[in-house]
């Protein structure tokens, strides 16, 4: 249940047009439910501004399926990260109007419409970074953000980075996702004012250490005011920009 919602649902038991059984029944699994393995957190919208995210990795595959039916029980818009088309396979047997990008290992469930705002524009240094950057551009779109990509933009041919000197300059929150030494996200910072999100990838030979190369570089960043999340945490970074757009958003009402 988003804030939406509640306050229709509010506004019904006021008017006298839904009755207060009808209305405790609704609000009945309010924080969560509890499903036996999973405690489905049907709050996080009204806290946090988008439903529960549903981490696949690891998790059983008809525990998945219980886990997005819950939600979707409730009109939430659905993602899910990390999941391999096997389960995506399994999950559209029981929810065929689920959609699935193999690059960035997503499931989606469209269930509401997005009401798109701000200017997200998310860079990779390589097409390898790819899965990850496409993790954060689908993040931030289900979660209403207007985004546009700027791929293969890497130090190793600047010129490319550039040349898109006006998209830079037109974003709200840029969102730099760069392996191997990460110097891309530095680059970026130097070049804008706006807010520099940081994804380490752990695209690289052997003393990338499966991104740490990529991570520490970007820590220790001179370019100032440059925000970094986990290593190859596409799902993280989109969170956080579309966290920032919705500031900036509410500060302009």
């Amino acid at each position: 249940m988003n804030e939406e919602q509640l306050r229709a649902l509010l506004q019904g038991v006021k008017d006298g047009k839904i009755s207060c059984d009808s209305a405790f029944l609704e609000l009945k699994n309010l924080p969560y439910e509890d499903l036996g393995f999973a405690k489905v957190d049907h709050h996080r919208a009204l806290r946090n501004g988008f439903p529960e995210v549903v981490f696949c990795q690891g998790k059983a595959k008809e525990h998945i399926i219980e886990i997005l039916t819950n939600l979707l029980k409730h009109g939430h818009n659905i993602l899910a990260t990390r999941a391999t088309p096997e389960v995506y396979e399994a999950v559209q047997a029981h929810i065929p109007e689920a959609s699935y990008s193999e690059l960035a290992r997503v499931i989606t469930v469209l269930k509401e419409p997005i009401l798109k705002r701000g200017r997200v524009l998310i860079l990779s240094a390589g097409t390898a970074d790819l899965p990850v950057a496409e993790e954060a551009a689908i993040t931030a779109e289900i979660m209403g953000c207007q985004v546009e990509r700027l791929y293969d933009v890497g130090v190793a041919g600047i010129h490319r980075l550039l040349d898109n000197k006006d998209k830079l300059n037109d974003a709200q929150v840029l969102i730099v996702v760069a392996g191997m030494e990460g110097a891309l996200a530095s680059v970026v910072g130097g070049l804008t004012d706006k807010p520099v999100i940081a994804v380490p990838t752990s695209v690289g030979y052997g003393a990338s250490f499966g991104g740490l190369a990529a991570l520490l570089a970007m820590l220790n960043s001179c370019s100032a005011g440059i925000g970094v999340v986990n290593i190859d945490n596409g799902f993280g970074a989109g969170v956080l920009a579309n966290s920032i757009i919705r500031a900036i958003v509410a500060s302009e009402v």
